[in-house]
């Protein structure tokens, strides 16, 4: 079986949560002297050792033919990484998404 097509959609999916809020709310953070929960993640962890987990939990939306078209992804990231060589799980608010107000994914992300 070949999983290349399925691959493919995950990816995609994943690149709509890599928007976090969408451009001008990102735009607003780093107006405002601020990071973004990745890119303070990617200052926190050693460099290519932060694995995401929950990626594009959040809310899908689909076009008539069941396309998805959009995914705001959950405001909570988190994942495992690595500081200075030592394992750990690193999780932060994204205030580009909903304010960094809680949602219902949080719950689910936080007891992983």
């Amino acid at each position: 079986m070949d999983w290349e097509s399925e691959m493919e959609e995950l990816r995609r999916r994943e690149a709509f949560a890599e928007e976090l809020g969408g451009p001008e709310r990102v735009k607003r953070q780093h107006d405002g002297g601020r990071l973004t929960i990745r890119e303070r993640i990617a200052k926190l962890a050693d460099p290519g050792t932060f694995h995401e987990i929950g990626k594009i939990a959040g809310r899908a939306e689909y076009d008539a033919k069941n396309e998805l078209v959009k995914l705001t992804p959950s405001n909570f990231v988190f994942g495992r990484g690595e500081v200075d060589g030592r394992p750990v799980v690193i999780g932060g608010d994204d205030f580009t998404v909903r304010g960094g107000s809680a949602d219902a994914t949080i719950k689910g992300k936080h007891n992983q």
